[in-house]
């Protein structure tokens, strides 16, 4: 214990507070003796990056049940999967591939924060294949993951806003059935305005 809770950077007072909240797993024990592993680090460092991002304690112990539990992190933190989108399931090993060694407590935070990853049993899951790729082959581009991720909170919040707006177009004159067949159009709308943009972004360079 004592040893962990100095690789983690704090006190055994306060890592005994973890156990007790069940913020990290219980250790493995061999008689008297009592084995933390890098998992239980990882889990520490996580716990202060989110900290840092102003979660609560109670918020991160809804969390962690979840990691221990196979719950969706998904779901804990009120994000409903898209119907249209393809989750990803990996294993801890796998994640870390796709990024490069770029999956630091401080990423996966801010992955979990945007409820782009949730957990079933011991492996992650990612909810949307499309974003998982196209995150990954930024990062293979030179992009660091946590601007990516920086990006993806910027984007989640102005198309958010367009759903918004197209929602209350098609509900003005229509049924929640009407939004899901139109919702197509949508998508079309976006990807025709976004590439006129680029398109603009483009002309000021030359």
């Amino acid at each position: 214990m004592e040893e962990l809770a100095r690789l983690a950077g704090i006190t055994v007072r306060t890592l005994r507070f973890y156990r007790e909240r069940k913020l990290i797993p219980p250790p493995r024990r061999e008689g008297r003796i009592a084995w933390y592993d890098d998992h239980h680090l990882a889990r520490l460092r996580t716990i202060a990056a989110l900290l840092e991002r102003g979660h609560t304690l109670t918020g991160i112990a809804e969390l962690a049940e979840a990691l221990d539990h196979g719950r969706d992190v998904a779901d804990v933190l009120g994000v409903t999967p898209p119907t249209e989108e393809e989750p990803v399931r990996l294993t801890p090993e796998e994640l870390a591939a796709r990024f490069e060694g770029q999956v630091t407590p401080e990423n996966l935070a801010a992955a979990l924060e945007l409820g782009y990853l949730g957990t079933d049993g011991d492996e992650i899951v990612h909810i949307s294949r499309r974003l998982l790729d196209i995150s990954s082959a930024l990062v293979r581009e030179g992009i660091p993951l946590a601007e990516v991720l920086a990006a993806g909170k910027h984007v989640r919040e102005h198309v958010d806003a367009l759903a918004e707006n197209f929602a209350v177009l098609i509900l003005r004159h229509g049924t929640e059935s009407d939004l899901q067949r139109l919702r197509p159009l949508a998508r079309s709308v976006v990807d025709a305005e976004l590439s006129l943009a680029l398109d603009r972004r483009l002309r000021k360079q030359e």
